[in-house]
């Protein structure tokens, strides 16, 4: 049987998405093949052992006082001394040291700064365990907007313009970067470079809004994006990576729709807020989609992509221009990931365990 460490949680915003996450892989894993070890890390970063039944419960709530989280039982996981091996041990709250058997898999379902950006991938591969998912590179590259969004315009990808910014160069010069800023026309969104889930993200459509928006995206990150606003659909669509070598795989396309709200905020993502419709297969002609899983495909090469990743599209009708790459997207049950790929035949227990089949067999 293959033993799988399922990590969750983290230190970063996306906090309760991931456990949220954790649950609904749990629940869909087929426990026939896989021996299941649920590793919650804490909003402070401790790594602790979790029960399967606690997990079980990380189903999202309608309220914000229902977000799950790890809460910290006392108990401390501690990875393998080095490479040579792939021991997992928990120290228990009265400092008993308990052998949790060798690993053979990661599975980091960690959105976010310390999870999804490439320090856990680092981690696992100081300890030469193999995981699930993206690289170092890749996972730092996708969730740092300004780099992917230069990586994708020097792979000949088409992106919205952007400038980025820090409180050190408004500091400097404000007006030379409050004309740069302005030189993108209204209305533009302000995101922190290091984000996701919408955490931060304002819709400015007047100057005199700048400010407060600058000031909600530093709380999450010292880089700052200013980006103009693309006029278009929003499309998503799945990629997983070939097996053997082989070209990416990319799902049908998903849409949403967007009816009473300015843009799909933290709240209609995950707290079911009205005025959002997740459609999927979203209506594309054929040579349409054709395009998008091409340029999808090619922006997962671009980036050094493995295991997976979410590629968020505007469609203005004669184009698409990506918006953002997610190298560990929302995979809850009812996320558009893997919606996306049910729409094309693959249930979320075969998405899960061919996630698991790619992370075990790519060479890092």
């Amino acid at each position: 049987m293959i033993r799988v460490a399922l990590l969750f949680g983290g230190r970063s915003s996306e906090h309760s998405i991931s456990c949220a996450t954790a649950a609904g892989v749990l629940g869909a894993i087929d426990r026939t093949r896989y021996q299941v070890i649920p590793i919650g890390i804490t909003r402070d970063g401790a790594w602790t052992l979790q029960d399967d039944e606690v997990v079980a419960r990380f189903a999202l709530g309608h309220e914000a006082s229902e977000l799950p989280q790890v809460v910290d039982n006392g108990s401390r996981v501690r990875l393998p001394e080095s490479a040579s091996t792939r021991e997992f041990t928990v120290a228990a709250p009265d400092g008993t040291v308990i052998s949790l058997g060798d690993i053979d898999v990661a599975f980091p379902i960690l959105h976010g700064p310390f999870g999804e950006d490439g320090t856990v991938q680092g981690a696992l591969e100081l300890i030469g365990l193999p995981y699930v998912g993206n690289g170092v590179l890749a996972s730092a590259l996708g969730m740092d907007k300004h780099f992917t969004k230069t990586v994708l315009e020097g792979a000949g990808i088409e992106v919205a313009p952007w400038v980025t910014v820090t409180r050190s160069d408004l500091a400097a010069n404000r007006d030379l970067w409050q004309r740069r800023m302005q030189g993108l026309d209204l209305p533009v969104f302000v995101k922190p470079a290091r984000a996701g889930s919408s955490v931060g993200v304002s819709k400015v459509t007047a100057w005199e809004q700048l400010d407060a928006a600058l000031e909600l995206a530093f709380a999450q990150d010292h880089r700052v994006l200013v980006e103009a606003a693309i006029v278009g659909r929003e499309i998503e669509c799945g990629v997983l990576q070939g097996r053997d070598g082989a070209p990416p795989r990319v799902s049908l396309a998903g849409e949403i729709l967007i009816t009473g709200r300015d843009f799909y905020d933290f709240d209609a993502k995950y707290l079911d807020a009205p005025g959002i419709e997740l459609v999927c297969p979203a209506d594309l002609h054929e040579q349409e989609l054709a395009e998008m899983q091409r340029i999808a495909a090619r922006s997962f090469e671009a980036i050094g992509g493995a295991g997976l990743a979410r590629v968020d599209f505007f469609f203005t009708g004669t184009g698409f221009v990506v918006n953002e790459i997610n190298t560990m997207p929302g995979f809850t049950p009812i996320s558009m990931f893997p919606a996306c790929w049910l729409a094309g035949g693959m249930s979320y227990p075969e998405l899960v365990d061919e996630l698991i089949t790619l992370g075990l067999a790519t060479a890092r």
